[in-house]
């Protein structure tokens, strides 16, 4: 992994060109384009033309991007609900019990973060928290099965009071979605399953079609096409947010465990060539030693020459002059992940500013994190962090301020309001309030 000293060239190194570039592509993915669509188009030009045409033809152009960009076009779209039932018997049991205990956690976490309403009668004021009726949420496909994503995503979504909630997931070939997605989405309450994905697969819900119900919010991670259409929805539906590939970052000191530093940064390696592992540390020891252990352990996984890509290209630890400089880096760098993996990290929490989720102690590891923690594991990347949240019930709802004032409250305000309207030139809200005023009075 790249070795960087300092905190000046370690932040030119992470945060210059920090964001989401939702149009660099890979060579062979332009190429892929061109063959498709018959000619260069960038990444936002296709979404464009995706969005538009399933907004106006519905299911036919669902079917046709999912023959042209997947290889297959269902007949029927929707997953059969005896399947997504019966999918917990097709599962097997430790895959089903481990969703069991997940959700759980998960459930319990999200009902504690509940948003409630209030009411101050002697002041006049309060608010309302309604649910939006329905939600979409987009589980990936592609190289890997995330059962976790629909926990993820379904139990906030329901625990807040969703009605109907569908998942869109693509499928290889014209196959069903795997049994333990299925089981996932039974087991969280899901009500409808499609197997489409992609661009089309977001539009869908976002405009609705003659098969794929229109919804009120969209949520869940995807690719860059999946990415650039929840972008370009946005306003006429509402979006989670907008996620890249996935980061963490471990601050560690010269008393942290290396093996444990390098096997949580090879756990989200090994997602994808783009995720970012980081280690900040101020122990050259430690650097050297964790350098180590990843180059070690990459050939013994599964998915070792993804995690080579991502340490390699992506990867790099960041030797700083203290645990300042260390927190500092990365309130900069706003990660998806923060692992705080040193002896006194409580009393550092407090100077965290910008993290999608905060873990603490080299037994708070973040794979706990990534099925059975509690939280969601939707969480902002590419230092949108500085801004946004993660997924959560927050996500789902909708809070609305409600005024109730008495004549005597109205009166002792009206004069500033009609003041301030005045002001503004705009004397029909002066006489409004100067109405009640003389009325109260």
């Amino acid at each position: 992994m790249r070795v960087v000293f300092g905190i000046e060239d370690a932040r030119r190194v992470l945060c210059e060109g920090r964001g989401l570039d939702l149009d660099d592509l890979p060579q062979q993915v332009s190429e892929g384009i061109e063959r498709i669509f018959g000619e260069p188009l960038t990444p936002s030009q296709v979404v464009e033309r995706i969005v538009r045409r399933v907004r106006s033809e519905g299911d036919a152009a669902v079917r046709e991007y999912s023959q042209l960009l997947d290889g297959v076009a269902p007949d029927d779209m929707e997953v059969p609900r005896a399947a997504i039932a019966g999918a917990r018997q097709q599962a097997s049991a430790q895959v089903v019990e481990a969703l069991e205990v997940a959700v759980a956690r998960i459930r319990s976490f999200h009902e504690a973060c509940l948003n409630r309403g209030w009411t101050d009668y002697a002041e006049g004021y309060g608010q309302i928290v309604n649910a939006v009726r329905s939600a979409g949420a987009y589980i990936p496909g592609g190289t890997a099965l995330y059962p976790s994503t629909v926990l993820m995503t379904a139990i906030p979504a329901k625990v807040a009071g969703v009605s109907e909630l569908v998942i869109c997931t693509p499928t290889k070939g014209d196959e069903m979605p795997h049994p333990a997605v299925l089981a996932a989405a039974h087991i969280a309450g899901v009500d409808r399953v499609f197997r489409i994905g992609g661009a089309q697969a977001i539009a869908a819900m976002a405009y609705g079609t003659e098969s794929v119900p229109r919804v009120d919010t969209i949520c869940g991670p995807g690719n860059i096409f999946v990415t650039l259409a929840k972008k370009m929805v946005y306003g006429d539906v509402g979006i989670d947010g907008l996620y890249g590939p996935t980061e963490t970052v471990v601050i560690a000191d010269g008393a942290s465990n290396p093996t444990l530093c390098a096997v949580d940064m090879l756990a989200q390696a090994e997602h994808d060539p783009l995720a970012r592992p980081v280690l900040i540390t101020t122990s050259e020891r430690l650097a050297d030693a964790v350098n180590a252990e990843v180059t070690a352990r990459l050939d013994r996984l599964d998915r070792g020459a993804i995690a080579r890509a991502s340490t390699q290209e992506q990867g790099c630890i960041a030797l700083v002059d203290s645990m300042d400089d260390a927190v500092e880096l990365a309130n900069d760098f706003a990660p998806e992940h923060l692992c705080l993996m040193f002896s006194d990290a409580w009393e550092w929490l407090g100077k965290v500013r910008n993290a999608g989720a905060v873990f603490i102690g080299e037994f708070s590891h973040e794979v706990l994190g990534d099925y059975v923690a509690g939280p969601s594991h939707v969480m902002p990347t590419a230092g949108t962090a500085r801004f946004n949240s993660g997924l959560g019930v927050h996500s789902f709802v909708k809070i609305s301020p409600v005024v109730a004032l008495s004549p005597a409250t109205s009166a002792a305000i009206s004069g500033a309001a009609a003041a301030l309207g005045r002001a503004e030139g705009l004397t029909a809200h002066a006489e409004a309030a100067e109405i009640r005023e003389e009325l109260a009075g």
